[in-house]
């Protein structure tokens, strides 16, 4: 909380207004319902005395919170106005960050009784508040990656062919809760033609000899997000497959070859693109090449051309590229980097190599 209002200070804020969601457990360590229509809301302002203003019915979970004791609590009751409560704690000119996750619900309320006060979103206002981890947090990103990698090694050996995708999706979640994650955010099994969907929603498509699988996995261990992809064939893959492959599996050394300190985040994205334009493939690679993690598995910094943010140690983030041939096969392949003081860690060490599974 001390670094967050140091940030909101330099950067000529009030404070921040950080309701349930991502900033609010990275902050507090409290983690109410989302869905609560109920307003929670820490503010904190540069120079004060954080206050959490929670309903009633929820101050005795809001107070066994790891960051309680450097907070002030303050209750609400059904029938009352919380906004109230709120209104006094906020600057009546000043401008004040609010967390992406506040429902419209709230900040509009809000500003119907602060008409002078002004507010921008966390990420236009500090996209990198929560982008450089601490020992703590690399810690639980770095085992995270390592259930994820421990994952795919079991899945490699499940029966493919024949099967739905939905059922390799199944596989893969109860996979990475043996390996410790408490929360899975997703299983992209994209088979064959579904492959050139980067974001493919497993399907009942079911998977034969021959397809090209693109395998995208990920979720919360210990708080902190796991994201890997992979790339696997059933059976002999064909000469094309193995070029395209071996031309991601270029363009993936590359971006990591080009992470260091000082760098921008475009030229991480700038060097795995290059690999993959040289290869006659460049209008097949159309996303991004990575994005941020922490307790969420997007989050700044992202890769991408235009983002001339530094790479900082401590950062961490994806390497990305992929190839999608539309109506034909896709091919990704996807570490988890954090920056160090010398360059790049990989905190994904499976093999990059084409599988072959049955």
């Amino acid at each position: 909380m001390e670094r967050a209002a140091l940030a909101a200070s330099s950067a000529g804020l009030a404070g921040l207004l950080v309701a349930p969601g991502p900033d609010l457990v990275w902050l507090t360590g409290y983690r109410p319902s989302a869905m609560t229509e109920r307003l929670t809301l820490l503010v904190l302002p540069v120079g004060g005395q954080p206050v959490l203003v929670v309903p009633k019915l929820e101050r005795a979970d809001a107070a066994k919170a790891a960051g309680a004791p450097a907070l002030e609590l303050r209750d609400w009751t059904d029938g009352t106005d919380p906004y109230g409560i709120v209104s006094p704690l906020v600057s009546a000119a000043g401008t004040f960050a609010v967390s992406d996750s506040t429902w419209a619900l709230h900040l509009l309320a809000l500003q119907g009784e602060l008409s002078r006060a002004r507010f921008e979103a966390v990420t236009t206002a500090l996209p990198m508040l929560r982008a450089v981890k601490d020992d703590a947090e690399l810690a639980r990103v770095t085992a995270a990656g390592a259930a994820a990698d421990a994952a795919y090694e079991e899945i490699k050996k499940v029966a493919f062919a024949g099967r739905r995708e939905v059922d390799v999706a199944v596989d893969l979640a109860r996979l990475l809760r043996e390996f410790g994650h408490e929360q899975v955010n997703f299983t992209v099994v994209g088979s064959g033609p579904n492959g050139a969907d980067p974001h493919h929603e497993a399907d009942d498509r079911v998977i034969e000899q021959g397809d090209t699988v693109v395998l995208d996995f990920g979720g919360l261990k210990y708080g902190y997000g796991s994201d890997t992809t992979r790339t696997v064939h059933v059976g002999v893959p064909s000469a094309e497959v193995q070029r395209v492959h071996a031309v991601v599996r270029e363009a993936q050394q590359a971006g990591f070859d080009a992470v260091r300190p000082g760098v921008s985040c475009q030229e991480v994205d700038r060097a795995a693109r290059r690999v993959i334009e040289a290869a006659g493939l460049g209008e097949y690679f159309i996303h991004r090449t990575g994005h941020g993690i922490g307790t969420t598995t997007h989050e700044p910094p992202y890769m991408v051309e235009g983002e001339e943010q530094q790479l900082v140690p401590g950062m961490c983030f994806s390497v990305e590229p992929g190839v999608y041939l539309p109506g034909r096969f896709g091919v990704r392949i996807e570490d988890i980097v954090t920056v160090t003081q010398e360059g790049g860690l990989r905190l994904n060490n499976s093999d990059h190599g084409l599988a072959v599974v049955e």
